[in-house]
């Protein structure tokens, strides 16, 4: 998917054309906060917001070439949970994404395959990403 040079200064709904839903309409946190992310430029997703996001496996298409970006700087970034748990979130997304986007699964791949020592002793599992 080859993406516009100011893709990142735009929200996934313009992006997507996600639904318009007020935050105050939605009934938890977890949804109340990620219609909040929607409306946010991606230029300004933190760690977190991005671990929250790909584990909610919204908006993958562009958040998954930023958490690559962020993953290229420090393999173990860490949001709000622990060391390593962007990586965590990515590999452990539907392997429907990496086997339609084998660009990044390679590129996430040549990030892994020589730290799987360090990634076994945090204990982030690798399984779904080699399914």
């Amino acid at each position: 998917m080859k993406l516009e040079n100011d893709w990142r200064y735009q929200s996934l709904f313009n992006l997507k054309a996600m639904p318009v839903v007020h935050p105050d309409d939605v009934q938890t946190p977890l949804i109340k906060r990620i219609y909040e992310l929607v409306n946010r430029p991606l230029s300004e997703y933190t760690i977190e917001n991005l671990r929250l996001m790909i584990g909610q496996e919204i908006g993958l298409s562009f958040l998954i070439p930023l958490a690559m970006e962020k993953l290229n700087h420090d393999l173990f970034a860490e949001g709000d949970m622990y060391e390593g748990d962007l990586l965590s979130s990515v590999v452990n997304i539907n392997p429907d994404f990496w086997r339609h986007n084998p660009e990044l699964k390679a590129q996430l791949n040549d990030l892994v395959e020589n730290r799987r020592e360090e990634i076994d002793l945090r204990e982030i599992s690798l399984e779904k990403f080699y399914s």
